[in-house]
């Protein structure tokens, strides 16, 4: 009798288990590690999460489960918000505290000019990530690179910055910034170039993120928490439903046939108010997210579909 082996579809191990629960990272863990606790934590079937922290950053970290994985670039493109505290007078080569110094200074500029230096950061910038950074280069992480010792010349990239504004000044060693901006920001490199603007040097003495889209660091669970409630009912009642992924994006009522349609991958006839021809929207039935698309004359052409 011949095996049906290659004809049986692979069976994905753990629960089918669809949401976003927020965690409020302590310092000195990875954001992976935070992941695998999580997806360990739920007995899921997969997981990720919507913005990378620095092992010694605190505060938000958005965890994607199952379907809610599939709305994790709309969080990771929202606007987020950073407390900070700059060390003036000292350069390193991390950009942060954790890091081997490099150079010293004895200035200290006083609230004024610092808040003049600060009106270059604001708005539509450029900025160039740090040598310790999870940017490629020729297909390398550049944080291996300057493991080894290599120094790298990195391209600036374009960086919205809402906010930036001083919120604490505790000695004059150091001052305490809030920052909101978009995708792709490094609080590290804006430390590092406001120290070089003011000529005193500087870099990041602790980092926390206070929000990330809708979700925010009070609401979070502690890694304490995690680990008490892991494998049990009580901890489902932390997820959030994955339609908060979808946030930033309008949401289409659809008719059932209309959701019928979307959920095999086909057009489907949404009732439509206040998008436009070509806009992205996602549809929802009873509340529920069917898909993620364009919006075209009546109907929403969907991109990804949620079981």
């Amino acid at each position: 009798m011949a095996l049906a082996g290659n004809t049986m579809a692979r069976v994905k191990k753990g629960r089918a288990v669809s949401g976003w629960l927020v965690v409020d990272k302590p310092a000195g863990i990875t954001s992976t590690a935070i992941v695998n606790k999580v997806k360990w934590a739920f007995q899921a079937q997969k997981a990720g999460h919507a913005g990378t922290l620095d092992p010694a950053a605190t505060g938000v970290l958005a965890v994607a489960l199952g379907e809610a994985t599939k709305t994790v670039p709309y969080i990771t493109d929202a606007l987020k918000c950073y407390r900070f505290r700059v060390a003036l007078g000292a350069s390193t080569t991390t950009d942060d505290a954790e890091g081997a110094v490099l150079e010293r200074s004895d200035i200290r500029p006083d609230d004024i000019a610092i808040e003049a230096a600060l009106a270059q950061f604001r708005g539509d910038i450029e900025q160039v990530p740090p040598q310790f950074s999870a940017v490629k280069v020729e297909g390398e992480r550049a944080y291996d690179l300057a493991r080894e010792g290599e120094a790298m010349i990195l391209a600036a990239r374009p960086l919205f910055v809402e906010r930036l504004a001083i919120i604490g000044r505790p000695d004059t060693d150091h001052i305490d910034l809030e920052m909101v901006c978009g995708k792709g920001g490094y609080v590290r490199s804006i430390a590092r170039d406001l120290g070089q603007v003011l000529g005193c040097l500087g870099h990041v003495a602790w980092l926390r993120r206070e929000w990330s889209g809708p979700f925010t660091a009070t609401e979070g669970i502690s890694l304490d928490q995690l680990d008490a409630l892991a494998r049990t009912e009580e901890l489902d009642h932390w997820l959030k439903p994955l339609e908060l992924g979808l946030a930033d994006l309008p949401e289409l009522p659809c008719t059932p046939e209309g959701a019928a349609r979307l959920r095999n991958g086909n057009p489907g006839m949404v009732i439509a108010s206040s998008v436009g021809y070509g806009d992205e929207a996602w549809a929802s039935y009873q509340g529920r997210a069917i898909a993620v698309g364009v919006y075209k004359a009546g109907e929403l052409h969907p991109s990804r579909v949620f079981n």
